[in-house]
């Protein structure tokens, strides 16, 4: 498919049209229990290529980041906005009743396994032992605060060195998963940067078209929690079809390593 082909869908067409700009959002109750420091909060991780943001809607914490400059740890209330970028380790931490709206680029990835526990190195450099650490099995209550559990080990262990060990297991670990992130980053999020150029083009030749073709959509919050990365995770529906492409059911991905 070649994104720069994407066009507005035509009036009367039955699809919903994706999060603006190949975004993914989810609201997130941050996880309360305490874990082996003394913190309550989620587990540790990382993106290889989506940036994530925070905006905080209630409670207070924390979120806690190790990159190439070091650890720091960012207080989180309400109305606060945080962001960063692919390669910086988070940890949420949450100091009571903290809960988030997260957005997240290039919608789809995450979903799609855009993300790396900090598990240690030994898990790391074995791909069934880190996949049955990953996995929710069983009780996905018991599950998620045992994985969780491990990825505060080794993000400990990070904290005093072997980042970039790190960075090589994580590309290592994802690395069959590269080609299907590129096809949905091409259908989504640089499908919705190419529209904008296709809507611009039109306008500066005072071709008004698209301008015809206004809609609103709405997702209702999602009524079933799921046990995500850092705490009860309501993530909404993604679209299934790609941008300006052919129309198709809306329905969420089966979740595969959601914040």
């Amino acid at each position: 498919m070649d994104p720069r082909a994407s066009l507005p869908p035509r009036r009367g067409t039955p699809v919903v049209t994706p999060f603006p700009g190949g975004v993914g959002i989810s609201g997130v109750t941050v996880y309360d229990e305490e874990t082996a420091d003394g913190l309550c909060g989620g587990t540790p991780h990382m993106h290889l290529v989506c940036s994530e943001a925070y905006v905080v809607i209630g409670g207070a914490g924390s979120v806690q980041t190790l990159t190439t400059t070091g650890f720091a740890e960012t207080p989180l209330h309400p109305g606060d906005v945080v962001w960063f970028t692919p390669g910086t380790i988070h940890r949420l931490v949450n100091a009571g009743g903290l809960r988030l709206v997260v957005l997240m680029a290039n919608s789809g990835l995450p979903e799609a396994g855009d993300a790396v526990f900090t598990f240690p190195a030994p898990v790391l450099a074995d791909p069934q032992a880190y996949q049955a650490a990953a996995a929710l099995t069983g009780d996905h209550a018991v599950a998620a605060r045992r994985r969780r559990d491990l990825a505060l080990q080794g993000f400990l262990a990070l904290r005093e060195g072997g980042l970039r060990e790190f960075h090589i297991a994580a590309q290592r670990l994802k690395s069959e998963l590269l080609d299907d992130w590129e096809i949905r980053w091409r259908d989504g999020p640089l499908a919705a940067a190419l529209t904008t150029g296709r809507q611009l083009e039109r306008l500066k030749a005072g071709d008004l078209s698209h301008l015809g073709h206004g809609e609103v959509s709405r997702l209702e919050r999602p009524e079933h929690p799921i046990f995500g990365m850092c705490g009860h995770l309501h993530p909404y529906p993604l679209p299934t079809r790609p941008l300006g492409g052919p129309s198709g059911s809306l329905h969420l991905p089966p979740p595969k390593e959601l914040s």
